[in-house]
């Protein structure tokens, strides 16, 4: 009996760290620049607060104290990250309008819809066909939190490497071409 509570619990606390680290992913472009608007400022100290509760687990690295100059930099490194996360975000968004919220975006009739001619059965088909681009969403905001730590542990002192940069470089490329042809076909 214990082992299944405590299976249910390791679950729950998984999950609910996925969610918070795709928050944090979520949250990188406004934090990026609020952090380069309080370094020029002058409030470097307020700034370090911030990265050092988003990102850093290890204690003893948190223990670092990053300058101001190079939370400038991390700051900046970090804008095309938060730029990359408005793609899963805007994913998100769609889910909730097009999906959950589909009968108060569009009004009927709903002959020509997906799932159509009744609201419910349009409701239903938008919702279901929006499930797994959500959760593909969340997933890919997992995944930039994880490129986000890697990348911040030049912030805090260890070495970063040349794969987080390129996968940078790479997701940057593809979320830019995605967000082209998306707005063309509009």
């Amino acid at each position: 009996m214990s082992v299944h509570i405590s299976r249910r619990t390791d679950r729950a606390a998984a999950a609910a760290g996925f969610g918070r680290r795709a928050g944090y992913a979520a949250a990188l472009l406004p934090v990026a620049l609020a952090t380069a608007g309080l370094v020029v400022a002058g409030r470097a100290d307020r700034a370090r607060e911030w990265w050092a509760r988003v990102g850093e687990e290890d204690p003893a690295a948190a223990a670092r104290r990053p300058g101001a100059g190079r939370l400038l930099v991390h700051a900046l490194v970090c804008v095309p990250l938060g730029l990359i996360a408005l793609v899963p975000v805007g994913v998100e968004l769609l889910f909730v309008l097009r999906g959950v919220l589909y009968p108060l975006v569009e009004s009927g009739p709903y002959d020509h819809s997906w799932g159509g001619p009744t609201l419910a059965g349009a409701w239903a088909a938008h919702f279901l066909v929006s499930l797994p681009f959500a959760a593909a969403g969340l997933g890919a905001l997992g995944l930039l939190h994880r490129l986000y730590h890697r990348l911040a542990g030049g912030l805090w002192g260890r070495r970063v490497g040349l794969w987080p940069v390129l996968a940078l470089l790479v997701t940057a490329l593809a979320c830019t071409v995605l967000v082209i042809a998306w707005t063309h076909q509009l």
